[in-house]
C-alpha cells in the first residue's frame, strides 16, 4: 500500500525499476510467503485478544475500560500510524522499513506477554499497533514490487488476502486455545518466534529496495498529532461513564483533542510533503468511502468485543469455547470477502454496500435481543452468520468504489486512507459502544448479570443503527469509472487490502 506522493521522485512501486527486493536465486514464491505470514501475524492480533480479555482482567484486574483499550491501543497506533509508515517504506526502503516494523512488533509481543499490570500490558499493545503499522503497508510492497507480472501478482496478492481474512477467524480460535490450554499471555508470546523467524527469513531472501533518491521530509508532525488527538478522544469517551461527562478529566481529554487535531489540519494545510496529497479529497468517492469504511470499522469491532465477554463472563464459556462459539462469523466474514469481488461488476459497488448495510443491520437487531441465559444457535450462531455475511458483502465494493477512477498515482495512498480510517473507525467506535453500555449498565434499575446485558444490548442496537446509515450513506456513492490501463495492479493492491478485518 504505496502513500506515494505524486509530487516527489520515489520510484512506483509497480514498475519494474523497483523489482529488485528478492535476492539473486530466491524464488519470488519466497517473497509472497515472507509477506503473507507477517500479514497474518498483523491482522491475528487484531482479533486474538478478544477471547482473551475476561483471563487479562482476572490474571492483571483489568476493568472494562482497561480491557477496551487493549483492543483500541493497538487499533488506533496502527491506524495512526500507517500513512507515515507507507511514506517511510517509500523513501527509505521496503526491507528496511518491514525489518524495523518486525523488531518493535516482535518485541512489544513479549513485553506484553511479560506483563506485570494492566499499564504494562496496554503500553505494549500501543507499541504492537506501532509496528504493525510498519508491517502492514511494507508486507504489500513487498509483493507489488517484486511480481510486476499481472497475473502472478493478481495471485500473490490474492494469497495475501487470503492471509489476512484466515488470520481474522484463526485468531478467534487459537486465542480460545492458547488461553485454555496455556495461559492468556501466549496469545502474545505466539508472535515472538513468528516473527524471529521471518526476521531472519529477511536477510536472507531479501535485498535493500531503491530507496528515494530525493530525501524528501515524512510529515512525523502530522502523524504524532493525529495519532495522539485520536487517542485523546478515546480516552475521554471511555472515561465519561465512570467521571461524567463534565468531570476535568473527561473536559481536558475533549479539548487535548481538539487541539491535536486541528494542529494535524494546519500541519497537513502548510507542509510541502503531507502524509495525504490534497488533491486525493477531491475525489468524491474518496470522501464518501472513507466515511464508510470508518463506520465499517465500528460494526465489524463491536459484535467480536461484547459477545467475547458476553459468552465468557455472562454465559460462563470458557475460552476456547467461546471461541469455537464466534468461528462460524469469522469464517463467513473472510469466504464472503474474497468472493464478493464476483458480484462487483455485475450488481455494482453503491447496491452491494447498501444490501450489505441492511443485511448487517438486521443481524445486530437479531443479535440484541441477547437473554441472560440463551441458546446458542438461536441468540448467538443465527444472528452471527447474518451480521458477517452482511459485513462481508459490504468491504470490498466499499473500497473498490473509493479507490477506482480517480488519478492512478493516487489509488496507493486513497487505499492507505481507507484502511487508516477503517481501524481507527473501529477504535473510535468501540470506545463509544463502551460508553453507551456502561452508562446504560449503571443507570439500569436491575442488578448483576440482567444489568450487564441490557448494557450490551443497547450497545448492539446502537451498532445496528450505525449499519444502517452506513446502508443509507452508500447511496451517495458514484458508480466507480472504468480504469485506465495501468490502473488494474493499483486496483489489485486496493482489492487485497479487502481483506485485512478493522
Amino acid at each position: 500500500m504505496s502513500s506515494r506522493d505524486p509530487s516527489t521522485s520515489s520510484p512506483d512501486p509497480l514498475t519494474p525499476s523497483t523489482q529488485n527486493v528478492a535476492k539473486p536465486g530466491v524464488r519470488l514464491a519466497v517473497v509472497a510467503v515472507i509477506a503473507c505470514l507477517a500479514q497474518f501475524m498483523v491482522v491475528l492480533d487484531s482479533s486474538i485478544v478478544n477471547v482473551a480479555l475476561p483471563a487479562m482482567k482476572a490474571g492483571l484486574g483489568l476493568s472494562v475500560g482497561a480491557q477496551q483499550w487493549v483492543v483500541d491501543g493497538y487499533l488506533i497506533t496502527f491506524g495512526g500510524l500507517l500513512l507515515l509508515a507507507s511514506r517511510a517504506s517509500d523513501l527509505f526502503g521496503r526491507r528496511r522499513v518491514f525489518q524495523i516494523g518486525l523488531v518493535v512488533f516482535t518485541a512489544a509481543s513479549l513485553l506484553g506477554g511479560l506483563a506485570q499490570d494492566g499499564v504494562m500490558l496496554l503500553v505494549a499493545r500501543f507499541v504492537q499497533g506501532a509496528g504493525a503499522a510498519a508491517l502492514g503497508p511494507a508486507s504489500l510492497s513487498l509483493i507489488t514490487a517484486s511480481h510486476t507480472e499481472p497475473g502472478r501478482r493478481t495471485r500473490a496478492l490474492t494469497w495475501w488476502g487470503v492471509a489476512a481474512a484466515g488470520a481474522g477467524a484463526a485468531g478467534i480460535v487459537l486465542g480460545g486455545v492458547l488461553t485454555a490450554s496455556l495461559s492468556w499471555r501466549w496469545v502474545l508470546l505466539v508472535n515472538v518466534p513468528i516473527g524471529a523467524g521471518l526476521l531472519v527469513a529477511t536477510f536472507v531472501a531479501l535485498q535493500a529496495s531503491t530507496a528515494s533518491e530525493r530525501r524528501t521530509r515524512i510529515d512525523v508532525p502530522g502523524a504524532v498529532t493525529v495519532t495522539l488527538g485520536v487517542a485523546a478522544i478515546v480516552y475521554g469517551v471511555s472515561a465519561a461513564p465512570q467521571d461524567g461527562w463534565a468531570s476535568g478529566q473527561v473536559l481536558a481529554a475533549i479539548a487535548a483533542a481538539i487541539v491535536l487535531l486541528a494542529a494535524f489540519l494546519l500541519i497537513e494545510s502548510r507542509t510541502r510533503e503531507p502524509l495525504i496529497p490534497r488533491e486525493v479529497f477531491a475525489e468524491h468517492n474518496v470522501r464518501i468511502g472513507n466515511v464508510l469504511t470508518g463506520c465499517l470499522g465500528l460494526v465489524i469491532t463491536a459484535p467480536l468485543f461484547f459477545l467475547s465477554l458476553y459468552l465468557q463472563q455472562v454465559l460462563g464459556e470458557t475460552a476456547l469455547r467461546a471461541g469455537l462459539s464466534l468461528l462460524p462469523m469469522a469464517v463467513v466474514i473472510s469466504v464472503g470477502v474474497l468472493t464478493s469481488q464476483k458480484l462487483i461488476p455485475g450488481v455494482g459497488p453503491k447496491r452491494l454496500v447498501l444490501g450489505g448495510g441492511l443485511i448487517a443491520a438486521g443481524g445486530l437487531v437479531w443479535l440484541a435481543q441477547l437473554p441472560v441465559h440463551s441458546a446458542y444457535a438461536v441468540h448467538v450462531l443465527a444472528p452471527t452468520l447474518i451480521v458477517g455475511a452482511g459485513m462481508s458483502v459490504m468491504m470490498m465494493p466499499a473500497i473498490v468504489a473509493a479507490t477506482t477512477g480517480g488519478d492512478p498515482r493516487n489509488a496507493g495512498v486513497a487505499s492507505g486512507l481507507i484502511n487508516m480510517c477503517r481501524q481507527i473507525g473501529g477504535a473510535l467506535g468501540l470506545a463509544a459502544l463502551v460508553t453507551v453500555a456502561s452508562t446504560v449498565t449503571h443507570q439500569g434499575h436491575t442488578t448483576g448479570p440482567e444489568s450487564v446485558v441490557h448494557g450490551y444490548r443497547t450497545a448492539l442496537l446502537v451498532a445496528a443503527a450505525v449499519s444502517l446509515a452506513t446502508a443509507v450513506l452508500s447511496l451517495l456513492l458514484k458508480e466507480p469509472r472504468a480504469s485506465a490501463p495501468a490502473a488494474p495492479a493499483r486496483r489489485d493492491e486496493a482489492t487485497a487490502d479487502a481483506g485485512r478485518p478493522g
